[in-house]
């Protein structure tokens, strides 16, 4: 992501270590594994046995860049806590938690930005509720390696799970089943969302590590135009951000059950796809003072699923939210976020549209 001014602007037990694939697994009573290296990272609040896995998702999320960031970062969130409560709640941290001030940015440099927030803000998002945050974007990497390292290691103390580096999968679970998260983005430092091939291969090692797999992907062109799926390979900057269309439906066919996305800034439409659900983008989430937050980039959500341990889609609803000129989120009781994803879904998708009533909850397919 950039920030385009043109729109305004415990206790850890650990019970087992066994390899998977080209990855390392460790399964522990709160999530400690986090790394650079090709990795699994996983969570465990819970052993009460279920049936379904219930999910929160939410968009790109960053507390400002240092120095300038909330006063009272938890006071921040706490407006939208409530809605947000679920047994795993993600998130794409776009951004990174270091103390590291060499960042990939110039010095004389106007069009280049960096984000990072204090390692300490990772217990903030904690205490927000999240448990899975994602770090393939194109902000992964602002302050350099060690900003990269310094973030996974914040995230490992706070109990988060990370995914999205370079062959990570994180691992989640709501009671006794497995979620896995692989999240992808158009560049060679994450899962590199261009590489089909790869993609393919991670995901099918998801599948075999864990009941359930959803895949993220940061992806498609930038701002207030970009609110539609083009079914193309989409552009930004002179970069190729993929083909979001293609990409979902691909990763569909691989074994993901649930599909989520954000990159471009806006919201986007839902679409069933072999009865799945599909979330083009859940647009901004948390953007302290770096983004725009006016008309439709003020338009957020927070999307709610939950699916069978097979995968198969259950229930979803979306809880409509609206970011204030600093980029706070709100619960927005109008619904504007849901009617703009309606409009969009329609519009891009016909007969295939997951569609949203009026109490927010997604029709599933018939």
């Amino acid at each position: 992501m950039r920030r385009v001014a043109l729109w305004g602007a415990s206790f850890v037990v650990v019970i087992a270590v066994v390899a998977v694939g080209s990855a390392n697994v460790l399964t522990s009573a709160v999530d400690t594994t986090t790394s650079t290296a090709p990795v699994v990272t996983s969570s465990s609040t819970t052993t009460t046995v279920v049936s379904n896995v219930t999910i929160s998702a939410v968009g790109d999320t960053e507390l400002g860049n240092s120095p300038q960031v909330p006063a009272d970062p938890s006071a921040y969130l706490a407006p939208i806590r409530a809605a947000l409560a679920a047994p795993i709640v993600f998130g794409n941290l776009e951004g990174t938690m270091t103390n590291a001030t060499s960042s990939k940015c110039a010095a004389t440099s106007t069009d280049c930005y960096a984000f990072r927030v204090p390692t300490s803000f990772a217990r903030i998002y904690r205490q927000a509720g999240f448990t899975v945050l994602n770090s393939a974007n194109n902000h992964s990497h602002d302050f350099g390696e060690q900003g990269a390292i310094d973030t996974t290691a914040a995230l490992r103390a706070a109990g988060i799970v990370q995914a999205g580096l370079p062959g990570q999968i994180g691992i989640a679970r709501d009671g006794s089943l497995k979620v896995a998260f692989v999240d992808f983005a158009p560049y060679s430092n994450t899962n590199d969302l261009l590489n089909f091939t790869a993609a393919r291969q991670l995901i099918v090692q998801a599948r075999r590590m864990a009941d359930v797999v959803v895949v993220y992907m940061h992806a498609g062109a930038e701002g207030s135009s970009a609110d539609h799926v083009t079914r193309a390979s989409e552009f930004y900057v002179g970069e190729d951000r993929g083909n979001p269309y293609a990409f979902a439906h691909a990763a569909i066919d691989d074994g993901a059950s649930l599909v989520i996305a954000s990159g471009p800034h806006v919201l986007r439409g839902m679409e069933w796809y072999r009865g799945h659900l599909i979330d083009y983008s859940m647009g901004d989430f948390a953007n302290y003072e770096n983004f725009a937050s006016f008309s439709t980039l003020s338009l957020s959500e927070i999307l709610h699923v939950t699916l069978t341990s097979t995968g198969a889609f259950v229930r979803g609803a979306v809880t409509s939210v609206r970011l204030t000129s600093a980029g706070q989120p709100f619960v927005d009781p109008t619904h504007a976020a849901a009617a703009f994803v309606n409009q969009l879904s329609h519009e891009d998708f016909g007969a295939a549209a997951a569609l949203i009533r009026p109490d927010g909850a997604i029709v599933p397919p018939r």
